[in-house]
């Protein structure tokens, strides 16, 4: 193997693991390692007075830290749970009088990283630290690449590696070395546990739809293409998947529900990846004002759930998910934060009006696409606490039934908090005739180069003239809540593995980046 590229760490490691080897010593056994307790469980239960709860334990993980003391030394193991202290005496744990596990294994061939199981009893060291007394080592795997050394003092981290590109592109290294890491992942996964019961326990039901899609229907954004061989057609990874969750309304369900992973084809920044997850349901005979009622209470719920308080700590602001939350009318909006009242604009007088405001538009822009630019440039920002922004024009919502009592509006509402949308619900357009014209009107975009416009949908419209009773639905961006409960400042750190460019490569592939 040519080791040309390799550091200078990285080519020690691979000596040691020959040294492992010619020793009889398997560096990556297959065997069962017989785990029977975690770190954490050890720290909050042990006690002297219950120490021989604690007398055989079993616990593997990763080598963190070592303290030479000559023929004994102190070492840190971290496992799923956290870190716990480990105490290794050279004469307890050689074999029949051999010293080479001690003396050449223990001190010379493992390194920080290297997985070790350990078998020995729990006590605590003078200092009150909670140790397990090592009467047992195995090597479970010897690692071949150093970790960046972050250390630790008196319960605080200094040198911790922050750097974007390593920590997005090197998840797994991420995970090791920075444990709020994990926690937010943790998180993650108990807001959408939260999320599910809230929803479960209403008598929703969690489906699946289509990820590649033959129409990328359901939102106004530009899709990733793909081929179907087979079929001989154009694929399109979902942008979203409303059609297929309301064509099951169609089909007799009252209360469907999907965590989506959708896919658009568009910029990065802070709070936009290119693949991203979203809650979308559905729910038969409801409108948007009891959406919103319902949405409040989920959040809410949620927060406590998360974080075990509706108060949440974002940056430096203090937001309160405790229901109710405030509603404003989109034209009321703009006209509180830009001065001006552009209800009854057409499209030329909103170019103007983005003209004075020195907001960018392309000529693929049509109405709805104008209001949005300004929304969002002007106002969305301003809205720090969750806020309903309701009653869009219907240039702007093609999948939206219009408005009980406002002429030229639909009932919508996007939810605004800490200045970004979190979700968008509708009362659903069941109207088959509008539905068609409202596509129609999607294509002539289309045609003027908007390529976040909409396809027509036959399909969607066929089971629409079977018809779909009443219907509220909601998607809701579940990365973006997340940065909120965890207090994540981008999306990249709440999503494991986020697009990156592709990164520059070393002989046989391995990492230019990672060296330390």
């Amino acid at each position: 193997m040519n080791t040309a590229h390799l550091t200078e760490q990285e080519r020690i490691r691979r000596e040691k693991l020959a040294e492992l080897i010619m020793m009889g010593i398997e560096p990556y056994p297959a065997e069962l390692y017989p785990v029977n307790i975690l770190s954490a469980e050890i720290k909050k239960n042990f006690s002297e007075e219950n120490k021989e709860r604690f007398a055989d334990v079993c616990v593997a993980g990763r080598m963190m830290s070592v303290r030479d003391m000559g023929k004994a030394s102190f070492a840190e193991l971290q496992d799923s749970a956290g870190r716990i202290q480990i105490y290794v005496k050279r004469d307890e744990i050689c074999r029949n009088g051999d010293t080479s596990l001690y003396d050449v294994v223990w001190k010379k061939l493992l390194d920080i990283g290297d997985f070790i199981g350990v078998k020995g009893y729990v006590f605590k060291t003078k200092t009150g630290e909670i140790t397990i007394h090592v009467k047992e080592l195995t090597l479970l795997c010897k690692t071949l690449r150093p970790l960046p050394i972050v250390k630790e003092a008196d319960g605080q981290v200094f040198d911790a590696v922050t750097d974007p590109e390593f920590r997005y592109r090197q998840r797994y290294a991420d995970l090791i070395i920075n444990p709020s890491v994990k926690e937010t992942f943790v998180k993650r996964t108990r807001m959408m546990n939260a999320i599910r019961d809230f929803l479960n326990s209403r008598g929703a039901l969690e489906v699946e739809t289509p990820v590649l899609q033959t129409i990328p229907g359901g939102a106004s954004a530009r899709p990733f293409i793909t081929h179907h061989h087979a079929l001989d057609i154009p694929m399109y990874l979902r942008i979203a998947n409303e059609l297929y969750l309301k064509r099951l309304i169609v089909g007799g369900f009252d209360w469907v529900y999907e965590f989506s992973r959708n896919f658009r084809n568009e910029g990065m920044d802070r709070t936009h990846n290119p693949e991203f997850t979203i809650l979308e349901f559905y729910v038969a005979y409801k409108d948007y004002f009891w959406m919103m009622d319902i949405t409040e209470q989920l959040l809410e719920q949620t927060a406590r759930e998360v974080a075990g308080t509706t108060e949440i700590k974002v940056g430096d602001t203090l937001i309160s998910f405790k229901a109710p939350y405030k509603r404003i009318a989109l034209y009321d909006a703009i006209k509180e934060y830009t001065g001006i009242d552009i209800s009854g604009m057409d499209e030329k007088q909103l170019r103007e009006i983005c003209r004075k405001l020195h907001i960018h538009t392309e000529e693929s822009m049509g109405k709805g696409k104008l209001i949005d630019e300004i929304f969002s440039t002007c106002c969305e920002k301003h809205f720090i606490q969750p806020t309903f922004i309701i009653d869009y024009p219907v240039e702007m919502s093609p999948l939206t039934k219009k408005h009980r009592s406002k002429a030229g509006l639909v009932e919508r509402f996007e939810l605004m908090i800490n200045g970004k949308e979190i979700a968008n619900a509708y009362s659903e357009l069941n109207d088959p005739i509008d539905q068609r014209e409202r596509f129609e009107e999607q294509v002539r975009l289309m045609e003027r180069g908007d390529e976040e416009a909409m396809y027509i949908d036959y399909d969607f419209l066929r089971a629409l003239e079977y018809g779909m009773p009443p219907t509220s639905g909601i998607g809701i961006g579940i990365d973006r809540l997340c940065m909120l409960l965890t207090n994540s400042p981008s999306i990249q750190d709440v999503i494991f593995f986020p697009q990156l460019r592709p990164e520059k490569r070393r002989e046989q592939n391995e990492d230019s980046d990672s060296e330390t």
